[in-house]
């Protein structure tokens, strides 16, 4: 049995945000999503694209063209993005029509590069729905699988709860 391989599209947000010292801003930075994949030791195949390294404030319609675009051409079926939390729901709406796909969205609310962050297991979460997921676009955060178009960010409890 051949396992179908996972396209990983990381765009920045909190997820490869790096902190340089007490007086700098936070500054995204390199994915670390390699670096995470071989720690937990990955075996399934994927292929990382690093598309941008931006604050998903900061992403425009062109930004999310961009996305929709790389993954509707993109051999693979089935897909993982990172993304910044504030604007995920916008970008899977952006993808909502990409037909034959499995599109998981996944960030942090905590840097990756920290020792306590949740990346790694929203990373571990996304990669599992992506494979046993239909067809269509999912959002995971703390440990909990949401239909994309039916989710929102809670800002005040820090999580994203369905609508």
């Amino acid at each position: 049995m051949s396992l179908a391989p996972i396209l990983v599209v990381t765009t920045g947000g909190t997820f490869d945000k790096q902190y340089f010292d007490a007086l700098s801003e936070y500054k995204i930075g390199e994915t670390v999503i390699d670096k995470l994949l071989a720690i937990a030791r990955v075996a399934h195949p994927f292929r990382v694209v690093e598309l941008m390294r931006k604050d998903s404030l900061d992403l425009t319609d062109a930004d999310r063209a961009l996305i929709r675009a790389t993954i509707a051409a993109a051999p693979e079926t089935r897909v993982v993005v990172t993304h910044g939390t504030d604007t995920m729901t916008h970008t899977a709406a952006a993808l909502a029509d990409v037909a034959g796909k499995t599109i998981v969205l996944t960030g942090a609310l905590a840097p990756a590069r920290f020792a306590e962050s949740d990346a790694p297991f929203n990373l571990g979460m996304a990669f599992a729905c992506c494979q046993s997921a239909p067809a269509g676009v999912w959002i995971t955060m703390s440990g909990s699988v949401f239909d994309a178009l039916k989710v929102r960010k809670d800002r005040e409890a820090g999580k994203f709860v369905e609508i």
